[in-house]
């Protein structure tokens, strides 16, 4: 390439009216043209002032681009002959042992793992995550910005360079030692602060207890129906979900199950996800004799007890485990709001290092400074008010979605755990296709997930809807169900 076809090569490509720097342009039109071996390495670039000259340009946009480029290794210097093209062509690469290259994927898989297919295939995170009747989402509006805004301001006056750099260990002390006490009080929670492990919500609890604990291909009970983001994690980890039927005491494993002891048994006792029951005590005490006499590991998810409406709130599994086989898992994305991604996991005192330890070296966690505020949350009070404060109004908006739902069909139609929590499950007759219902509510501005959605068994699944009420105001609850129910109606039977 000449130096004049060179010259008319740029001027082709570069367009002095679309906006774009011409520094940036030119830059960029050089790099496309060397990676693309239509510039061949040793050929010489004009000079600067020569290249601006031919250009009608500046000089200083030359310079700019000739030196964006020799910093980034795609031109170099001769003392004495110039600029040229540096030679970063690629050494023959060899072919491959077997003759073979990438594993092929299955068709429409666009490169994905076969787990990464399986993960997006079965996906479970809605992009909507607010309004009318998203399920699992506290009223965020309700936060005490001023109080949180007065606490964090205090950290921000006296930062300190430890509060801003990588965590290490299980988290910041006194937000563990907060969560101990509240534990142990509220959820009867038999801890020590070093028991608590800080992470940022219910997955990376559930992720670093895996990890830690299983080995690939190890299997876990999960209950059917259970939470979509506990199925997806120990699938990603190549774990093998094994699905329990539940019943009205809670998971309900049969005798084949029990004579294939697993390595972990997931479980919500207080408030089972999503159908609500909670698990009864003779469903407690078999589940920990059965978990001591074959080494298995409880994990008790408490993702909402704090708000139960009949009655007091419930005694963790935890709290009756007297062999420590239970991981009990908590997160702040219900009680507080969702954003903070603050959650934790109480593990038996003997593995509280380990996992101290993993946690600092699988994810590098931080977010010291944001504990700091929760632990003062906590210490000074607020956080036991606020849970006092929604518990009354979560309760007003979960009757008045009750009333909403007889208004409209009677008895007709069960309500599931709704006594607590931040969500109630309408079943539906069997044969009505609740994931359809669910896409058309969607197209009228309504959220409700598909209750058949949360069984890994299809012969096993119900038909319902999963409607949350706890983030949708209280003058908007019966209108938006009004409008659901008009989408209902004429999917059901004849009432």
């Amino acid at each position: 390439m000449r130096v004049a076809s060179l010259t008319d090569f740029l001027l082709q490509r570069i367009d002095r009216n679309c906006g774009k720097p011409m520094n940036r342009q030119l830059y960029q039109v050089v790099r496309e043209a060397i990676l693309d071996r239509v510039m061949p390495v040793g050929l010489q670039l004009p000079s600067s002032r020569d290249l601006a000259r031919e250009l009608d340009i500046a000089r200083n946009t030359v310079t700019y681009a000739y030196e964006q480029l020799m910093a980034e290794g795609y031109l170099e210097t001769r003392k004495g002959a110039g600029t040229f093209i540096a030679d970063t062509v690629p050494d023959q690469i060899p072919d491959a042992a077997d003759g073979g290259t990438l594993r092929p994927r299955k068709t429409g898989s666009i490169g994905l793992s076969e787990r990464g297919a399986e993960l997006v295939r079965h996906a479970g995170a809605y992009r909507f995550q607010w309004g009318a009747f998203m399920p699992g989402v506290p009223d965020v509006s309700a936060f005490p910005n001023k109080v949180w805004s007065r606490l964090q301001n205090k950290h921000w006056r006296r930062s300190r360079p430890e509060m801003l750099t990588y965590g290490h260990g299980g988290g910041y002390l006194p937000l563990r030692e907060a969560i101990a006490e509240y534990l142990r009080v509220a959820r009867s929670v038999n801890c020590t602060a070093e028991q608590v492990i800080v992470t940022s919500g219910i997955h990376q609890s559930i992720d670093l207890a895996s990890r830690l604990l299983a080995d690939v291909g190890d299997r876990a009970w999960v209950e059917d129906p259970c939470y979509w983001g506990t199925r997806n994690v120990l699938t990603s980890l190549n774990l093998k979900p094994v699905p329990i039927a539940v019943d009205a005491e809670g998971i309900s494993p049969g005798n084949a199950d029990l004579r294939h002891p697993p390595r972990f048994i997931y479980v919500s006792p207080s408030h089972q996800y999503p159908l609500g029951q909670v698990m009864s005590l003779s469903r407690r005490r078999m589940l920990l004799e059965y978990a001591e006499k074959h080494n298995v590991w409880i994990v008790e998810d408490d993702y909402d007890s704090e708000f139960r409406y009949a009655s007091r709130p419930l005694a963790s599994l935890q709290g009756m485990d007297t062999h420590d086989r239970v991981l009990y898992l908590g997160s702040f994305s219900k009680t507080l709001f969702p954003g903070l991604r603050v959650g934790f996991i109480v593990v038996p005192p003997t593995l509280a290092d380990a996992f101290a330890t993993g946690l600092s070296d699988l994810y590098r966690c931080g977010q010291l400074f944001v504990q700091a505020v929760l632990a003062d949350f906590m210490g000074e009070g607020h956080f036991a008010s606020h849970i006092r404060r929604m518990r009354v109004l979560y309760a007003e908006r979960q009757q008045l979605l009750r009333e909403a739902i007889r208004r409209n069909f009677g008895d007709a139609l069960p309500i599931s755990g709704d006594d607590a929590g931040l969500h109630m499950a309408l079943v539906l007759p069997d044969g009505c296709d609740d994931a359809a219902l669910c896409r058309e509510a969607q197209e009228h501005g309504i959220i409700a997930r598909p209750l058949s959605g949360y069984y890994m068994k299809p012969e096993r699944a119900k038909r319902g809807l999963i409607l949350g009420y706890a983030c949708v105001p209280s003058e908007l609850i019966g209108p938006s169900f009004d409008r659901l129910a008009a989408l209902i109606r004429p999917r059901l039977p004849r009432l």
